[in-house]
C-alpha cells in the first residue's frame, strides 16, 4: 500500500507532499516535497491507495444558506439574531464540533479564518483530482480523506504545543513518534521535518491517510453523511500509531 499526505496551504509555497510506501514489516517515507502545485498532487493521487489532505473540504450548511439569503436580500431565515450562539452555527460545520468532543479543541473556522482561503484552493483541487476520474468524496469514503495533523498527534498520545513553531519542539517530537514507531523509516528526509513544519504536517498526514484506508476511524453517523458530503468529514484514527503497521 501506498499513501500520500498534504499540508496545503493558500498557495503553492507553504504546500507539502509527502508519501509512504508500506510493507508487512515497515513504513518507508519515499517522497517529501515543498512548494508543491495542484498538478503534483493531483498526479500522486491516482498512484496511492489514501491521500490525506489537512484542509477544510467545504463550509457549515448554515453559513452557505446564509450567505445565499443575505446575497439575495432574504431576511426570512430564522434565528438570524447576530449573537454568539447564532454566529458559532455559522463558523463551524459538524465534523468541527465532533473534534472539539474528541479533543477539547475547535480547529480553525473555515468560515471566519484565514483558512478559508485555503479551503477555495481545496475546492479546486478536488475538482481536479475527479475530473482525472478519482472518486472524491469529502465524507472520506473514497480515496481522499480530511486530516487534521495536529488532532490525529494527539489522539496517538503525542504532546504538540508548540511544535508548528518551534523546531526544537519538532525534533523532541519526531524522537517520540519513532520511539512508538521504531518501523518507520524516513530515509533522508528527517532533517526536512525539523526544518519545516509544513514537510512535518504532510507525514502526519500520510500516517493518518494509512489510519483511514485500514477503516481505524469514526465515520460519520448515518444521520449526519449527507452533511458531511457537503461539509467535509474530518477523519480521526481510532487506533494507536503501532497499529498502522498490520
Amino acid at each position: 500500500m501506498r499513501t500520500a499526505g498534504v499540508d496545503l496551504a493558500a498557495e503553492p509555497k507553504g504546500t507539502a507532499l509527502a508519501v509512504i510506501d508500506w510493507s508487512e514489516t515497515q513504513a518507508s517515507l519515499c517522497q517529501l516535497q515543498l512548494g508543491v502545485a495542484d498538478g503534483v498532487i493531483a498526479e500522486n493521487a491516482g498512484t496511492v491507495e489514501k491521500l490525506g489532505i489537512d484542509c477544510a473540504f467545504g463550509w457549515p450548511d448554515e453559513f452557505v444558506q446564509f450567505m445565499v439569503a443575505h446575497a439575495s436580500g432574504d431576511q426570512s431565515l430564522p434565528g438570524v439574531d447576530g449573537g454568539m450562539a447564532w454566529r458559532r452555527t455559522l463558523a463551524y460545520r459538524e465534523t468541527d464540533r465532533e473534534v472539539r468532543k474528541r479533543t477539547g479543541r475547535w480547529p480553525l473556522s473555515v468560515s471566519t479564518d484565514r483558512l478559508g482561503l485555503t479551503a477555495m484552493r481545496c475546492a479546486g483541487l478536488l475538482s481536479r483530482i475527479a475530473e482525472a476520474g478519482v472518486m472524491v468524496d469529502r465524507s472520506g469514503s473514497g480515496l481522499v480523506a480530511e486530516i487534521y495533523p495536529g488532532a490525529s498527534l494527539r489522539l496517538w498520545g503525542f504532546s504538540t504545543t508548540g511544535y508548528r513553531t518551534d523546531p526544537a519542539v519538532r525534533l523532541q517530537l519526531l524522537r517520540h513518534i519513532l520511539q512508538a514507531a521504531p518501523w518507520l523509516d524516513l530515509g533522508s528526509f528527517a532533517p526536512q521535518m525539523i526544518t519545516s513544519a509544513d514537510a512535518f504536517d504532510a507525514v502526519i498526514a500520510a500516517l493518518a491517510a494509512r489510519s483511514a484506508a485500514l477503516g481505524l476511524y469514526e465515520p460519520p453517523p448515518s444521520s449526519m453523511l449527507d452533511r458531511a458530503r457537503r461539509e467535509g468529514w474530518i477523519v480521526l484514527p481510532s487506533g494507536p500509531l503501532a497499529a498502522l503497521l498490520r
